[in-house]
C-alpha cells in the first residue's frame, strides 16, 4: 500500500468516526430523558448497506455492540433495494437483535447517487415503554410481556413522514408519551445529520470509491486483530462469575466462558456451562454478549478501528435456552449485570491466555435505578439513573472511583437535575471511601447516594449486584466491599434491599445506595478492612 493510499484510508476512517461522534453529540444535546441527556445512555454508529458495523461514536460499548444484530435484522426485514430516501426503521425486540425493551433502535438509510451506501443508526434508553413498573425495568418480571411494548422491525417513517399508526401505538404504551416522542425526534435528528454528511462524503468520493474504501477499513481492523491474536498461545482458558439471584430467587446464577485461540488465527468464545435461562429478568439477549465480546476484541487490539473486521475473527457460541441466549418469552430487562459479569469473566479468561499481567476485576455492576410516582399535587414523574462502582486496581496504578468500566460508559446524574424532575432531595453524592479492595494498587471506591422523597408516593425498581461478596482482588490484592441499598423508614428503621428489588417509597423516607468497590491488585503492605 502506498503512502497516499494509507493517508486516504486514514482520512476516511477519521471522517466516519467524526460523523458518528457528531450523531452522539446531537443525541446528547436534544434528548429529553435525563438518563440519555445527562447519563449518556444512548449511542450512535454507522453501518454498511448490508448491516456490518463501520464506525462507532465514543459512547457505551454495551449499546454500540448491541446495535450490530439489530441493524442486520432491519436489513433482512427491509432490504436496502426496497427503501426510499427518508425512511426510518425501528425495533426493540430482543428476539430481533434488540437488547431490552426501553432501548429503541432507529436506523436511516444513507443514499448517494441513487443507492443505499450505508445506514446511520442510534439507540437510546427511553424513559418508559410500559410494563408493570415505572421505567419498564421491573426486577421481578417473569416474562417479556410484563416489561413493556415489544416492536419487531417496523418502518416508522416513510420518505420522512412518520407512520401515524405506529406513533399512536407508541404513545398509548408509555407513561411518558411526550418524553418518548421527544427522544425519538432526537434520534431522528441525529441519524438525519449523519445521513446528510455521509451522503456528501460518498458523493464527493464517488460511491464505488467510498464502498471500496470502507471495505478496506474492515480489512485493516481484521489484520490488526489477527496480529494481536497471533501473539497468544494456541490454548484455551476459562473463567466464571455468578449473579446473586435472578430477582425472584436468591440462588447463584453462574456465568462461565471459555476462550480458545484457534489457528488462523481466530478466537472462539464459548459460554457453555452458564446457567439455564432464569425465571427472573437477568437473562441477556445475544446482542448483549456480542457487545461484551466486541469489548474484549477491542481490548486485545486497541489500535484497530471499531468495525466489523474485528468480528470476522470471532466464533461465538451461546447455548440456546441459557442465561445468555434465552428462549421467548423470557424476561430480559435486568441484563446489564449479566453482561458486565460476563465481560469480567471474558477479561479474566483472556488474562490467563495473555502473558501480560491483568488488572483486578471491576465492581462488576452498574446499578440501574428506575423510580416513578406522583407528587403531592398528583403529577406523575419518572427518572432512571445508572450509578457506577469502582474499577479494579491495575499493575501500573490504583483503580478509579465511581467509574463506568468495561461495557459501561454512563455518566453520573447531577443531584440538581434529579431534583428538577422529581419531588426528591438528593442529600448526598459522595465517594464511598475505603470500599475499594486493599492492595499495592487499591481498587477504586464505589459511590454513596442518598435520596429523600419530599411528597407523594413512589415505587423504586432497583437492579444491582455484588451485595453478598465484593469484586475479588488479583495477585494477592483484597476484595472490594460489597454493595448495599436500604430504605430508611419514617421511624428510622432501616429496611435493607436485596440486589434486585421493587419497593414502595413514602414521603419523608430516605433511600440510601452504596455501590461496590473494585478489587485490589497485589499484596498490600498493611491490610485494611472496610466497615459499613
Amino acid at each position: 500500500m502506498s503512502l497516499a493510499e494509507a493517508a486516504a484510508r486514514e482520512i476516511l476512517h477519521l471522517a466516519l468516526e467524526s460523523v458518528a461522534d457528531r450523531m452522539q453529540d446531537s443525541l446528547l444535546a436534544s434528548a429529553l430523558s435525563p438518563v440519555a441527556r445527562e447519563g449518556m445512555d444512548c449511542a450512535a454508529a454507522l453501518f454498511l448497506a448490508d448491516g456490518r458495523v463501520l464506525a462507532q461514536a465514543n459512547s457505551l460499548p454495551l449499546l454500540l455492540g448491541g446495535m450490530i444484530p439489530a441493524i442486520a435484522a432491519l436489513c433482512r426485514a427491509f432490504p436496502p433495494a426496497t427503501l426510499a430516501e427518508g425512511d426510518g426503521l425501528l425495533l426493540n425486540d430482543p428476539w430481533s437483535g434488540g437488547t431490552h425493551l426501553p432501548d429503541l433502535i432507529l436506523a436511516r438509510p444513507v443514499f448517494a447517487q441513487g443507492r443505499v451506501v450505508a445506514f446511520a443508526a442510534t439507540i437510546l434508553h427511553h424513559q418508559d415503554v410500559g410494563g408493570i413498573a415505572p421505567g419498564s425495568v421491573p426486577p421481578d418480571a417473569q416474562s417479556i410481556f410484563q416489561e413493556g411494548l415489544r416492536l419487531p422491525p417496523v418502518k416508522w417513517r416513510h420518505a420522512g413522514v412518520e407512520d401515524a399508526g405506529i406513533a399512536t401505538i407508541l404513545a398509548a404504551n408509555t407513561r411518558t408519551p411526550h418524553m418518548l416522542a421527544g427522544d425519538l425526534a432526537a434520534q431522528w435528528a441525529a441519524v438525519s445529520l449523519a445521513a446528510r454528511e455521509v451522503a456528501q462524503l460518498a458523493t464527493a468520493m464517488g460511491t464505488e470509491t467510498f464502498v471500496t474504501g470502507c471495505e478496506a477499513l474492515l480489512v485493516e481492523s481484521r489484520a490488526l486483530l489477527a496480529a494481536a491474536l497471533a501473539a497468544l498461545p494456541e490454548a484455551e482458558a476459562s473463567a466464571e462469575d455468578a449473579l446473586e439471584g435472578d430477582g425472584l430467587s436468591a440462588g447463584a446464577v453462574p456465568i462461565r466462558v471459555t476462550l480458545r485461540r484457534l489457528p488462523g488465527p481466530r478466537l472462539a468464545v464459548d459460554f457453555t456451562g452458564s446457567a439455564p435461562q432464569t425465571a427472573g429478568p437477568v437473562n441477556a439477549a445475544p446482542s448483549g454478549l456480542l457487545a461484551a465480546c466486541f469489548c474484549l476484541l477491542r481490548r486485545i487490539a486497541p489500535g484497530a478501528a471499531a468495525n466489523h473486521g474485528l468480528l470476522d475473527l470471532l466464533d461465538l457460541h451461546l447455548p440456546e435456552g441459557s442465561l445468555v441466549n434465552p428462549r421467548f418469552p423470557a424476561a430480559v430487562n435486568a441484563r446489564t449485570a449479566t453482561v458486565k459479569l460476563a465481560c469480567n469473566a471474558l477479561f479474566a479468561a483472556h488474562a490467563r491466555l495473555s502473558p501480560a499481567p491483568a488488572a483486578a476485576p471491576n465492581a462488576g455492576v452498574a446499578v440501574v435505578l428506575s423510580i416513578g410516582g406522583t407528587d403531592g399535587a398528583g403529577r406523575r414523574w419518572i427518572f432512571t439513573e445508572i450509578v457506577a462502582g469502582g474499577s479494579g486496581g491495575r499493575p501500573d496504578g490504583p483503580g478509579l472511583p465511581g467509574l463506568s468500566a468495561d461495557v459501561s460508559n454512563a455518566r453520573n446524574l447531577p443531584g440538581e437535575m434529579l431534583e428538577s424532575v422529581a419531588p426528591i432531595r438528593v442529600e448526598a453524592i459522595e465517594r464511598r471511601r475505603g470500599s475499594g479492595g486493599a492492595g499495592r494498587h487499591p481498587g477504586g471506591d464505589g459511590v454513596r447516594r442518598v435520596y429523600r422523597l419530599l411528597s407523594g408516593t413512589a415505587e423504586i425498581s432497583y437492579r444491582g449486584e455484588r451485595h453478598l461478596a465484593g469484586a475479588p482482588g488479583a495477585q494477592g490484592g483484597g476484595p472490594g466491599a460489597p454493595a448495599a441499598a436500604r430504605l430508611v423508614r419514617l421511624d428510622g428503621t432501616p429496611h435493607p434491599l436485596p440486589s434486585k428489588a421493587r419497593i414502595a417509597w413514602a414521603a419523608g423516607e430516605r433511600f440510601i445506595l452504596e455501590t461496590a468497590g473494585g478489587g485490589g491488585w497485589g499484596p498490600a503492605q498493611q491490610q485494611g478492612s472496610f466497615t459499613k
